[in-house]
């Protein structure tokens, strides 16, 4: 078995000569750092770092981000997902500067009781901004240790992590924390990737376990599946003339603090037929029933949602009605929709309709 600091030389050096040229890993600064962690939790770098160059252009400091209002930071991150990420990540902001005066505190169990900050991002800020030496944890660090290693711990049990983050630490190399740590998330994003790493021309690969075992495609062991739910929308997109009625989302659901349209759900399709009756309970009998658009669909972690869309062109009496029926639904023009954070499906549904 490998030793562990011919491991971590072999990794670093790896790195040295494979490392992509990347903005946050040219500075000790934990802001920047912290910033593109979180954007790259559940995503990839090259969908990731246009967006880190938008919010470091916009909020130079974590002052400015921190004084932000909600909408703007949202309306930023529109498109990237996983939008609990941006509500966390202006939370935190505002708990630095409110809280430990502007400045990053440097140890991990501090770093622990900031919104949106788990183990793998405190280990990360810690080691790349301050040289602590604690080792990261995440997908990449899974699949490397465990094909390299032969770790066969279940990374969906309860054990399982726990056992990969005391081995990660024993092989880190501590008197190079930051180097380690950016050399083995780099190794297990562009070498060790999922699906078709480049064994042949992988420094490990003599003493490989997975490769020397044929056991490349079934490490790491992760025996859970996630259970993914169907959900079927059609939004009653309300206009008049280039004016449409939108609604802030609410807490409890997906895409909190988005903004989309008058929504119908239901666990299967819903035809024109139930749109009518709904406009008739609504009382809003005047209104002009417009076309339907295509199906759309838009995959999450834990869900599956399709969606369409109705337009209905609403009379003077109906939206008065509107108003009263559902305060929170507002009228906007379409200049003023294009600044309002959306969800993807109601993006591409305005692009769609030209808008």
């Amino acid at each position: 078995m490998l030793d562990s600091k011919v491991f971590a030389n072999q990794l670093i050096n790896w790195y040295e000569e494979n490392k992509r040229d990347l903005p946050w890993r040219k500075t000790k600064d934990p802001y920047p750092i912290w910033l593109s962690e979180i954007i790259l939790q559940q995503t990839r770098v090259a969908q990731g770092l246009p967006y880190y160059e938008r919010f470091i252009e916009q909020f130079p400091t974590i002052y400015e981000l921190a004084n932000a209002s909600e909408t703007e930071v949202l309306r930023l991150w529109q498109g990237l997902g996983y939008y609990s990420r941006a509500r966390n990540l202006h939370a935190c902001a505002k708990m630095v500067v409110n809280d430990f005066g502007g400045e990053f505190p440097s140890e991990f169990d501090e770093l622990l009781k900031l919104k949106g900050i788990g183990r793998y991002t405190a280990a990360a800020i810690s080691s790349s901004a301050f040289n602590q030496p604690n080792a990261v944890v995440d997908g990449n660090v899974y699949r490397v240790l465990s094909r390299v290693f032969g770790m066969e711990e279940d990374i969906s049990s309860t054990q399982g992590p726990k056992v990969f983050e005391i081995r990660a630490n024993e092989l880190l190399d501590k008197e190079r924390p930051n180097q380690y740590n950016q050399a083995i998330m780099e190794f297990g994003a562009i070498q060790c990737s999922p699906k078709s790493p480049a064994c042949g021309v992988c420094p490990f690969k003599d003493d490989c376990f997975a490769f020397n075992h044929n056991k490349i495609e079934v490490l790491p062991v992760k025996t859970k599946k996630t259970k993914v739910r169907k959900r079927y929308f059609t939004y009653l997109a309300f206009h008049s003339e280039r004016e449409f009625w939108m609604k802030e989302r609410g807490k409890g659901d997906v895409w909190q603090g988005l903004f989309d349209f008058y929504l119908m759900e239901d666990s299967k399709p819903i035809n024109l037929e139930e749109v009518l009756s709904t406009l008739q309970k609504l009382g809003l009998t005047d209104s002009i029933i417009g076309e339907e658009s295509k199906l759309y669909e838009h995959v999450l972690t834990h869900q599956r949602i399709f969606a369409n869309f109705v337009k209905i062109e609403l009379e003077t009496e109906d939206e008065a009605r509107l108003m009263t029926l559902y305060p929170e639904i507002k009228k906007y023009s379409l200049e003023h929709i294009n600044n309002l954070p959306k969800p993807v499906l109601i993006i591409k549904y305005l692009e769609d309709q030209c808008f």
